[in-house]
């Protein structure tokens, strides 16, 4: 497997994709300006990466500065996060950018090895990660979440994000005996716990455990109380 798959349908982020990829700022590969409506799984063969709501290469960018390969496998994904944000006016599942249900059964058919995502870290993104969780968890991936902002890189705003990861290996993630939590034995990543817990107002609470001194975790409102 060699090359990135970049899936972008606005043509001048696509071009900056471009642009990116031949100054070697990025993954090379090859930049599709299709909507991923149209993407059928076997297009996706031969790729080490494939990178949906690419945009301009974020997380190409992010994984070479965590040491992660070009070449080494991974799927990502920043899914559009209007369903889930008041800017899309928290119509969730029934908003016409909610794309979960179109980028999955592309993972399902596929089946990478890893999955990287976010969402807004909001009551809406609380939910949109429950779906998330339920659908990968049924296809047999093992998934871990964080609530993680970007003050952790020096930055002057807040941007509360929710991370997951899943995987399928699972001689390196195992999953726990206890219903619904999950246990990495050796992730390289920030995280090494994640449980969920269901509240009564019908949408997860999502509560994880990193070695970050200022770590902020479970709903939005804990974020809060870091700033």
């Amino acid at each position: 497997m060699s090359g990135a798959y970049y899936n972008e349908n606005d043509r001048k982020t696509a071009a900056w994709l471009r642009a990116l990829i031949s100054e070697g700022l990025i993954a090379p590969g090859e930049v599709d300006e299709r909507s991923i409506t149209e993407i059928k799984p076997h297009e996706l063969d031969g790729f080490a990466q494939c990178h949906f709501f690419a945009g301009i290469g974020g997380w190409s960018y992010a994984l070479r500065l965590a040491g992660w390969p070009d070449d080494r496998p991974v799927w990502t994904g920043s899914c559009p996060c209007q369903p889930a944000s008041v800017a899309g006016h928290l119509l969730g599942e029934k908003a016409e950018r909610h794309l979960w249900p179109v980028w999955f059964p592309l993972i399902k058919e596929c089946q990478p090895s890893i999955v990287l995502g976010e969402q807004v870290a909001s009551a809406g993104g609380l939910q949109w990660l429950d779906l998330v969780f339920d659908d990968l968890e049924e296809s047999g991936y093992a998934v871990a979440a964080a609530d993680l902002c970007a003050p952790f890189l020096g930055t002057p705003h807040i941007r509360p994000r929710l991370w997951f990861i899943a995987d399928t290996d699972r001689e390196r993630l195992a999953l726990r005996d206890e219903p619904g939590v999950h246990q990495a034995t050796d992730a390289p990543f920030a995280w090494r716990q994640f449980e969920r817990v269901h509240a009564t107002n019908d949408w997860a609470r999502w509560a994880s455990f990193s070695p970050f001194s200022v770590f902020a975790d479970g709903v939005p409102s804990t974020v809060g109380r870091t700033r």
